[in-house]
């Protein structure tokens, strides 16, 4: 039985309006930073101006991602877009690290012979560029958590008020002391600022682009949590991942033999794991088999062969199951009927067979205590068993 649940969170402003803004203005800023940064000849500014203009290109980026991830979803692709929000920080870091190396060759030629600058221009301009950025940031502020698109406009922005900090620094400096090469020390400052900045989106956006579980969520709580709901014996097959565009999602296989408040049973756990974890988009599988027989599943590899069974193990000789499931797995990884080829994952160890232990209530199983290579049997598993049952 599954339960799916998705939940919609709006952010004060849209996820489009604010990009579309703060590119807007950011933009507006960097082509008036670039006209003081070529006629003062600061490195401090045009380091600035190219960090700004870096963060312009990503914000576009942004921008176009958080476009198509409002895009209806299709029989093709029935998540919508949304993953474009993933794609995007990584262009976006590869742009930064490219400026920061630009910056970093510049400021190293300029030490040689630093030239002349006027400090109070350079003040002025990072100083209003101080405001813009802090301003920015507040507009992409809402939902950075989990949306790891806003996520790297937003600490771009956040960066770019600290640089601008550094640039105003720099300019007080030099008119306070006369210090020309505070000018490239700052630049080269920043660029070190930028690359550091680049590199750990880079890692997050790959994290995400692998489907890792997102930032500020432990796996263990949520499983914690499942494992503590009343009537379950087991959790299995738990994934947590993200969508983009502020969308979390999670699957995972609950087993609770007693299932007769599904329903509330399901609203109630889809309203907490929101609440708690801002799990937005969870799939519940219920099913009805007794845990120890799920875990033993769980166990076993899936990616060498596909198993569609619906647990009535066919297969064993059993005339009556004591498991009630009322689900067909619809995952491909549950696809093996049961049929291998020289080897088989049964053989973990040729342990006894615990699963019979587990109270499926065969009434009739009598199994001697031979070694399973002494059976004799017809079970086409590499080390199958015989199961005898009374009439």
């Amino acid at each position: 039985m599954h339960s799916h649940s998705h939940h919609g969170h709006h952010h004060g402003v849209s996820g489009t309006r604010a990009f579309a803004a703060v590119t807007l203005i950011n933009l507006a800023y960097t082509a008036l930073e670039a006209g003081y940064g070529f006629m003062t000849n600061s490195l401090a500014l045009l380091s600035d101006v190219l960090h700004n203009f870096g963060d312009v290109l990503g914000l576009a980026l942004a921008w176009g991602a958080a476009v198509l991830a409002k895009r209806a979803p299709t029989a093709r692709h029935t998540y919508g877009w949304r993953r474009a929000t993933l794609l995007s920080p990584l262009a976006n870091s590869l742009l930064l690290v490219g400026f920061s190396g630009a910056l970093a060759w510049e400021a190293i030629r300029r030490f040689n012979a630093p030239p002349e600058i006027p400090a109070l221009p350079v003040i002025v301009v990072a100083a209003l560029g101080i405001a813009v950025n802090l301003g920015a940031a507040w507009l992409v502020r809402d939902g950075h958590d989990h949306d790891l698109n806003r996520r790297g406009a937003f600490l771009h922005l956040m960066a770019d008020a600290a640089v601008s900090l550094a640039a105003v620094l720099a300019g007080a400096g030099m008119w306070l002391t006369g210090w020309e090469w505070l000018d490239p020390a700052i630049a080269l400052l920043i660029g070190a600022v930028v690359a550091v900045g680049a590199f750990g989106l880079l890692r997050e956006a790959f994290n995400a682009a692998m489907d890792a579980v997102p930032r500020g969520i432990d796996r263990g709580e949520v499983e914690a949590l499942l494992r503590q709901q009343p009537g379950v014996q087991a959790i299995h097959h738990l994934h947590i991942w993200s969508l983009g565009a502020g969308e979390i999602a999670m699957t995972a296989h609950i087993v609770r033999p007693d299932d007769h408040d599904h329903d509330a049973f399901i609203d109630r756990l889809n309203r907490e794991l929101d609440r708690r974890f801002g799990i937005n988009h969870p799939t519940l599988q219920v099913e009805h088999g007794r845990a120890c027989e799920h875990d033993r599943h769980d166990r076993a590899p899936h990616g060498g062969h596909a198993h569609s069974h619906a647990h009535g193990h066919e297969g064993h000789g059993h005339d009556a199951h004591g498991s009630d499931h009322s689900h067909d797995h619809g995952h491909a990884h549950h696809d093996h009927d049961h049929s291998h080829g020289p080897r088989h994952d049964h053989d973990l160890g040729h342990q006894p067979h615990r699963d019979h232990d587990c109270g499926h209530g065969h009434d009739g199983h009598a199994q001697d205590d031979r070694p399973h290579d002494d059976h004799p049997h017809d079970h086409p598993h590499d080390h199958p068993r015989q199961h005898a049952h009374r009439p």
